[in-house]
């Protein structure tokens, strides 16, 4: 794997992956995760395996598969459905954190094109780090822990809650957290997996319902490291461009050169309008 480069003076992190160059943008002879496909060639509920363009080198990066039905989404899976995602999950971090080499597990979903994917199919990934990432490692460091403040809450179960965020660089930006803390999903027991797939049905079934459309998002997992004191709080951030059906908010040069953003979309209006009627 090639050692990632750091700005001299920003400490920024850049992997360099032209080998990624080479890969395809859409599939041009059919899904490849469809049943009969490339990387599916048996039936299957869920699925893992090695990604064939690795970001992070061989072996480091999967492609999960939540569905072999090509026109549902995540929360088109219902409880059910998703809650064998969050088991396999679970299953890959525990896995991957057993093997040598690896400290940290990400786990993520970018849906449409818009935010990168080029697949339609349901599916994430997974990535195995040999660190942990500086912003999650400095989000940890600094204790963090879910809202509590009533005017951001959106949706909650015995278990989970789902707020928006105090300072979102997104205008959709949202944090689902257990209750308890847990630092890991393979550290869910069966009722907190079930609750916790209830609460991503209906966070991501509101966020299409309000916009009226599918709604490409971000959705990734933050998790304790290996070797860790069992001070993080599990929590996963699910992120938006759109500021309104259709119209993405584009980050532009006075933010990328500060650091800091200028979001038109109010956290507390935003969680007003995802709540479920009562």
């Amino acid at each position: 794997m090639q050692v990632p480069r750091r700005d001299p003076y920003l400490d920024t992190v850049v992997h360099i992956v032209e080998a990624r160059q080479s890969r395809p943008n859409l599939p041009t002879d059919g899904c490849p995760f469809c049943v009969g496909g490339l990387e599916a060639p048996d039936p299957y509920d869920v699925k893992a395996f090695p990604n064939r363009w690795p970001a992070l080198g061989e072996g480091n990066c999967e492609v999960v598969l939540y569905s072999p039905d090509h026109d549902t989404s995540f929360h088109g899976l219902g409880v059910s459905g998703v809650r064998k995602v969050i088991d396999l999950w679970a299953e890959r971090t525990r896995a991957l954190l057993d093997r040598p080499g690896t400290e940290y597990v990400m786990i993520f979903e970018n849906r449409g094109a818009e935010v990168g994917a080029t697949i339609a199919h349901p599916h994430g990934q997974i990535y195995a780090f040999d660190h942990t990432p500086d912003r999650i490692a400095r989000m940890f460091a600094a204790g963090w822990s879910p809202d509590s403040a009533p005017e951001r809450l959106v949706l909650s179960n015995n278990h989970w809650t789902a707020s928006t965020t105090v300072a979102p660089v997104f205008p959709v930006s949202l944090s689902v957290a257990p209750r308890a803390r847990v630092g890991r999903l393979d550290e869910l027991d069966n009722d907190g997996r079930t609750a916790l797939a209830t609460v991503l049905v209906g966070v991501l079934s509101s966020i299409d319902d309000l916009f009226g459309a599918p709604v490409p998002y971000m959705l990734w997992v933050n998790q304790a490291p290996r070797g860790s004191a069992g001070d993080e709080w599990l929590n996963i951030e699910i992120v938006s461009p759109w500021r309104s059906t259709g119209v993405p908010r584009y980050i532009a040069a006075a933010e990328v050169a500060g650091g800091e953003y200028f979001n038109p979309v109010n956290p507390e209006d935003l969680a007003a309008r995802l709540r479920p009627s009562a």
